[in-house]
């Protein structure tokens, strides 16, 4: 190299880094500083050499991400879509407004230079701004060299060796990022549309937030976090206390005291703990029968990582893991630690580890030790274990710079810095050394002993202050040695539940499970507070809020683990694969996305399982939102009539359905619906007739006694145009619009549109009862053959045979306005239509089936009177329309040939 004086554009992450930098590399000889277009984000100017060639330094930084995900505009707003269209609308990255000065400043330097260095963080995260660092660069500039700068400390050995050592950057750990980001944006804003709108409205919350505009989040990490807390909260409030016994022996010589345990520990049934306890009482003499002598080792850490720092921080200062990640940051932009979001716990073989404990030789409090640990003839010295973990990008947490306590520093400061310093120490220390003494004993056949440790050495505990190893002496026994028990006692006790989860314990979960990354973890914890989801106490334990267990309950109950951990570990292997190269971006976004947005539309289906568990804890509220349609349903298709917004199923609060369009009151288009609809639920089936699509399938159930016979209660239909069957219906039986509000029965659901009636009405899916529809296990696998019944029945009795085809008849109660409680006979088969009173069958006046006046009919004209596809038949052309309890139904006429003594499907002029 050599030559002319190249222009290098720098960036790093942040501008005290920046500042860092430069200052190290010009080692402040002819350091220029000048403002750029950002007052907050200088540029710093000196000369230098990078591998003999001359270079005109220009360092200037970004303030994190330059750039944000985000939906094109379209689908911004909460009400401008279906929220299941945001796991395919499309995203963008863009440089938000308060960020545009830094993408000038960036601009306009990098005009005049010919490489680009990048000094982000050296993890996935930094990878993905360095590379929006080049997108912004390269775009006015595309004959800039690209160069990355790896370094895991701001001190003068790690910068410079960085700057001499440039690499490429890593387009793998970006794309890990991009899906990361892509897949958190889409999950996390259809569920929290989903949430907020169904939800927020509906109950009465207050207690939660006095903002108003609460937003119940969703986010696939922080989900699966809250699950771990209810999670644990649920177990200790299902602990049933269980009493239990145990035998305790001490005895008392001149030596001292040994108390000895039990070798059976507890027993739980009484009467046997007596009569064992009896047995020792009666020959209580106690014969050694072991004494064993182990010398034990404590081992010290491992080097430490993100996660162990903050959990020791936690468990030693009671630090929260965000206030943990702050500090850390701070000591490292100051170059007292090294980089603190490191997976690594576990030293390359290149770190000079005598090196930085020289360093600390003259620090008051553990100065002395670190002498020990440089004297060979001490024998103090050890290399440090391996964790098992290796990001590939920085070292374990380490000190960088000596210190004993600067300025600024509050007490965060200092005890941070000395948990690193003293966790450090301890990682290249000998492990503490101790002998430990095992008696056994034997009193009428039954085993007890006693243990006691005496510390040798204590190496590595000597600077490690946080730990201590436990244990007493014990007088001296011999094998064979007898006496009797001072004390002989039979003890009871309860078993208790586990604690709540400290946030070293959810950290540990969280870890183990695989949920966020060492420089999320915190966030992700700090979102449940934020959101009131979960309290944590002074004890640093936590405890969902009743918002937040009665989200994560309402989920379990429809039996999908969303807020288990099990989805979210697998995109997190996922992305460590696009990260690794095993796996590409698009490979993991179609099939992370593919299978969350199916758990969406279930979880939608079964929304009354977020309702009934919201109902545990609140009040419902009087309040109506204009999120009001998205409450009542989904989006069916486009709007035709304004192009421009969606059409949603909407039920009004007299009960009836309508399908409207959310442009309103701009747009007024409305499809109304027939009026016994009694429950109806947008499904993912699309029509493959109506255009333009796509148009989606509605799942109804009628009110048996409002609609004629041949006509199921269950339908599966479109609002496009195609339908017959829907057509036939409303010209029948007329639209909720020009219907009075129904009233309710007690198997009428509620017309708030909420609720599900689980314990009266049978099931829109599966015809069951016992379950609500939303929650029904076959989840839109309609039963085609089973008749569905709009009463309260009970089988009573069998003593009638249908006359058409002599099946048994159960004998049901009836449930509607003007004959409740009367009891009926109806045939179970779907192919016939009997029906007859019992006070008929005991007035010898018999059965009929309904659609025929003679009581029998043929299987032919059956068969032509029944079905979605075929309505009416020419035997059903002289019927008049009784309902399912024998009454007439008056005020209605056929609309073909207005003859009110039958139906339009019943009509002889039909199709003439």
């Amino acid at each position: 190299m050599g030559g002319r004086t190249i222009n290098v554009l720098n960036v790093a992450e942040k501008p005290s880094v920046a500042k860092s930098v430069a200052t190290i590399l010009s080692r402040n000889q002819g350091l220029r500083i000048r403002e750029g277009r950002s007052r907050y984000n200088k540029i710093f100017e000196f000369s230098y050499s990078i591998r003999g060639q001359p270079c005109h330094m220009l360092v200037t930084s970004v303030t994190g991400h330059l750039m944000e995900l985000e939906f094109d505009e379209r689908y911004r707003k909460w009400h401008s879509c279906d929220p299941a269209e945001l796991y395919h609308a499309p995203v963008r990255k863009y440089v938000p407004e308060d960020k545009k000065d830094i993408r000038r400043t960036l601009e306009e330097e990098a005009r005049r230079c010919q490489w680009l260095v990048l000094w982000l963080d050296c993890d996935r995260e930094g990878e993905n701004i360095a590379f929006e660092v080049i997108e912004v660069c390269a775009a006015v500039n595309r004959h800039l060299i690209l160069k990355r700068a790896r370094f895991s400390a701001l001190i003068d050995r790690e910068i410079h060796e960085a700057v001499q050592n440039l690499v490429e950057p890593n387009q793998w750990f970006a794309d890990a990022v991009d899906a990361r980001q892509e897949i958190d944006l889409r999950i996390g804003a259809s569920f929290t549309r989903f949430q907020t709108m169904l939800l927020r409205d509906a109950f009465a919350m207050d207690s939660v937030t006095d903002d108003k505009n609460l937003v119940l989040s969703y986010g696939p990490c922080q989900f699966p976090t809250l699950g771990f807390i209810v999670e644990r909260y649920w177990e200790i409030q299902s602990h049933e206390p269980e009493e239990f016994w145990t035998i305790n022996c001490s005895h008392r010589s001149d030596e001292g005291l040994a108390t000895f345990n039990w070798m059976r520990g507890n027993m739980f049934d009484y009467t046997s703990a007596v009569i064992i306890y009896e047995m020792c009482v009666e020959e209580p003499t106690a014969t050694v029968t072991n004494v064993r002598h182990h010398e034990r080792l404590k081992y010290p850490p491992h080097p430490l990582n993100t996660i162990e720092l903050e959990k020791r921080a936690s468990r030693y200062f009671r630090m929260s893991s965000e206030q943990t990640m702050k500090v850390a940051e701070e000591l490292y932009q100051a170059g007292f630690i090294s980089y603190p979001r490191t997976e690594t716990d576990t030293f390359p073989s290149r770190t000079d580890l005598h090196t930085i404990v020289e360093e600390q030789q003259g620090h008051p409090d553990w100065g002395s030790y670190a002498q020990r640990l440089l004297d060979s003839g001490a024998g103090l010295w050890r290399n440090p274990s391996s964790g098992g973990h290796d990001d590939k990008a920085h070292p374990p947490i380490q000190p960088t710079k000596f210190s004993t306590g600067e300025s600024g520093w509050r007490e965060e400061h200092w005890k941070l810095y000395e948990l690193v310093v003293r966790h450090f120490l301890a990682c290249v220390s000998q492990p503490a050394v101790g002998a430990e003494t095992i008696i056994e004993l034997d009193i009428a056949g039954e085993l007890f002993s006693a243990s006691g440790r005496v510390i040798l050495a204590k190496n590595y505990l000597d600077v490690y202050r946080f730990e201590s190893w436990g244990g007493s002496m014990i007088p001296p026994y011999v094998v064979g040695q007898q006496f009797i028990p001072t004390a002989l006692t039979l003890d009871s006790g309860v078993t208790r539940p586990p604690p709540l989860l400290s946030e070293a314990d959810l950290l540990s979960c969280m870890d183990k499970e695989g949920i966020g990354t060492d420089a999320t973890m915190h966030d992700h914890i700090k979102k449940l507070l934020d959101r009131f989801y979960a309290t944590k106490d002074t004890n640093m334990r936590f405890t969902p809020t009743n918002l937040g267990e009665s989200l994560v309950m309402g989920y379990d109950d429809m039996g999908y683990k969303l807020w288990k951990p099990y989805l979210r570990a697998v995109m997190e292997r996922d992305m460590k694969a696009v990260s690794e190269g095993a796996k590409s971006k698009a490979e993991v976004l179609a099939s992370s996305l593919q299978q969350m947005k199916a758990c969406f539309l279930d979880a939608r289906l079964n929304k009354v399982k977020l309702f009934e568990a919201m109902e545990v804890f609140f009040e419902r509220s009087n309040r109506s939102g204009g999120d009001e349609q998205h409450v009542a349903g989904e989006v069916v298709r486009r709007c035709g009539l304004c192009q421009e917004e969606d059409m949603v199923l909407k039920r009004k609060p007299d009960g009836n359905f309508m399908v409207g369009c959310l442009g309103f009151p701009q747009c007024r288009n409305a499809i109304w619906l027939p009026g016994p609809v009694s429950e109806a639920a947008v499904t993912t089936n699309i029509c493959n007739i109506c255009t333009p699509g796509p148009v989606y399938k509605i799942q109804f159930k009628f009110r048996l006694l409002e609609i004629p016979p041949n006509y199921n209660a269950n339908h599966l239909g479109c609002i496009g145009g195609c339908d017959e069957t829907l057509i036939q219906l409303i010209e029948i039986c007329g639209t909720g619009s020009r219907m009075p509000a129904r009233g309710r029965g007690p198997t009428a659901p509620s017309s708030n549109g909420y609720q599900s009636n689980t314990r009266q009405g049978s099931c829109i899916y599966c015809q069951e009862t016992g379950h609500s529809s939303s929650g029904c296990p076959s989840q839109l696998s309609v039963s085609r053959n089973a008749r569905s019944r709009g009463m309260n029945h009970h089988n009573e009795g069998t003593s009638v045979s249908c006359s058409t085809c002599g099946t048994p008849c159960a004998l049901r109660t009836a449930n509607t306005a003007n004959n409740r409680g009367r009891k009926f006979y109806s045939c179970p088969s779907r192919d016939c239509n009997f029906f007859v009173w019992e006070d008929s069958v005991n007035n010898g006046t018999g059965g009929s089936s309904l659609g025929s006046n003679t009581g029998r009919t043929s299987n032919a004209s059956r068969n032509s009177g029944r079905g979605r596809g075929n309505r009416g038949g020419l035997h059903a052309a002289a019927t008049a329309f009784v309902s399912a309890t024998g009454d007439p139904v008056s005020g209605r006429r056929c609309f073909v040939c207005g003859d009110p003594s039958h139906f339009a499907n019943g009509c002889p002029n039909r199709g003439t």
